[in-house]
């Protein structure tokens, strides 16, 4: 049965995709970002060492319980889960062998613009939060959507958002994540998916019924441990891979501008889908403009929505140019350099038993061995998985409640755990597929506020240090 309906509705949704993702996608993704730039004069440049300094000049892995929302570093960490996901392994490793090494390097230039885009996301999250009285704190694009448009194109939008991103993270995206966990668990320890899938499921409800809470205790402790250990492991990789560093960077520049050279066709299709590549799993990965993180942010408790904005171009930051880079250096370091299986593209033989599922599990093996190399990959694509179902499921929850009112908040997470265990059941090709297009459908609505909204953004921006007017 899910074979028929997966070749059915691949080659559907690769067309849509193919179509957002090369034209609409890339266009919206990189206008917001350069607009953003440069009405906030370039905040990501700025502003950088501040939020630095925000995030780790008082960095502590235990917020405390908040009243209301969470800390600033809660909802970053609740931010960074959603952000460092598969993304930054499988998502980099597919931009990398369809599009060529030169894809990273259009994962830095959306990520450089993306860093102003989510600045001015936090910051409308903020700004246009409402608190219940119970202090359970509500916010994210729908609000700010709403406060752009007035009136039935405003409901319209915020519906269509709501939707989007209920389909994209709550339900297809938590496939994604466990369909990879899944993967890499079969390859490393030959458990079938299956079981993977049905103790996943048992651990996130523990932690969806929590609540806000709970997911803000989890993540706080998770997302630096996680990050911690995989750092780690890359570093020694590129330090046991030194003398192929610099041949490692000449290809990521070379290929941005010379893709034909490493994965075959025309320079208008190579440069096309390099592009595109870099476009699509940057946002997968980094989530800047996609509407997602504000949910997160929105639940910071800071005197000042300028405050959480830059600590939110950190989270853009360590995801893309540290966690997501160290990933791709990894890869083509070993793989793509003299004397590796992909030194001559993703053709022949090799395609057979390499793919971007097990394409990092390959390039950590080449050190640390095939089977450590598989089950350190598998061991942090876990927490970097599951913290990421974790953060995505509130975000869904926040708009399901907005659609349908809190009750409907228990029907929602059950049937997003059924989604978690059928991800590990089903094809990586059509799971990411479907991802990708509501991915991309979510940018549309919220793109257009942000445009619409910029006043309010800016006025943050030069007005920073002046109280939050709840």
């Amino acid at each position: 049965m899910f074979e028929n309906l997966e070749a059915a509705l691949l080659p559907v949704v690769v067309n849509i995709n193919n179509y957002l993702s090369s034209y609409i996608l890339v266009f919206l993704l990189i206008a917001v970002g350069l607009w953003y730039s440069i009405k906030t004069r370039f905040v990501q440049v700025r502003c950088f060492g501040e939020g630095m300094k925000k995030v780790f000049g008082s960095l502590k892995l235990r917020g405390g319980r908040q009243e209301q929302g969470m800390s600033s570093f809660q909802a970053l960490a609740t931010a960074i889960a959603a952000q460092v996901g598969t993304g930054n392994i499988v998502g980099a490793s597919g931009a990398i062998l369809t599009g060529g090494p030169g894809a990273i390097f259009w994962m830095w230039i959306i990520a450089f613009f993306g860093m102003a885009t989510i600045y001015a996301e936090a910051t409308l999250a903020l700004k246009t939060r409402t608190v219940d009285e119970d202090g359970t704190v509500h916010g994210g694009p729908v609000y700010y959507i709403t406060t752009a448009f007035k009136g039935g194109f405003g409901k319209f939008l915020a519906g269509f958002f709501a939707v989007a991103i209920i389909l994209a993270l709550g339900f297809m995206g938590c496939m994604v994540q466990s369909n990879s966990i899944g993967s890499t668990f079969n390859t490393a320890f030959g458990i079938p998916n299956w079981i993977v899938g049905a103790v996943l499921v048992v651990i996130c409800a523990v932690i969806f019924l929590g609540g806000v809470q709970r997911l803000a205790a989890v993540t706080e402790k998770v997302v630096p441990i996680m990050a911690a250990i995989f750092l780690v492991g890359g570093l020694a990789i590129l330090v046991a891979r030194f003398r192929y560093i610099p041949a490692t960077f000449g290809m990521i520049f070379r290929y941005a501008f010379q893709p034909q050279a490493i994965i075959g066709g025309g320079f208008g299709y190579a440069i096309k889908t390099a592009i595109s590549q870099g476009a699509k799993r940057g946002l997968f990965s980094n989530e800047a403009g996609m509407g997602s993180t504000p949910h997160a942010h929105a639940q910071a408790n800071v005197a000042d929505p300028h405050e959480q904005g830059v600590v939110a171009m950190i989270g853009v930051f360590m995801d893309t140019f540290v966690v997501l880079t160290l990933n791709a250096l990894v890869v083509i370091s070993t793989l793509y350099t003299e004397g590796g299986p992909l030194a001559a593209g993703y053709t022949g033989a090799v395609t057979e038993t390499i793919n971007k599922t097990n394409l990092a599990q390959t390039a950590f093996g080449t050190v640390f061995g095939t089977n450590f190399g598989a089950i350190f990959v598998a061991v942090c694509l876990f927490f970097f998985a599951f913290s990421t179902v974790l953060s995505w499921n509130l975000f869904g929850k926040i708009n399901v409640i907005y659609l349908f009112g809190k009750k409907s908040a228990v029907v929602y997470s059950v049937i997003a755990l059924v989604f978690i265990f059928l991800g590990t059941l089903m094809s990586n090709d059509l799971v990411w597929e479907l991802t990708d297009m509501f991915n991309n459908l979510m940018v549309i609505p919220n793109a257009i506020a942000l445009f619409a909204l910029t006043r309010m953004v800016v006025s943050s921006t030069h007005g920073a240090g002046k109280a939050l007017n709840k």
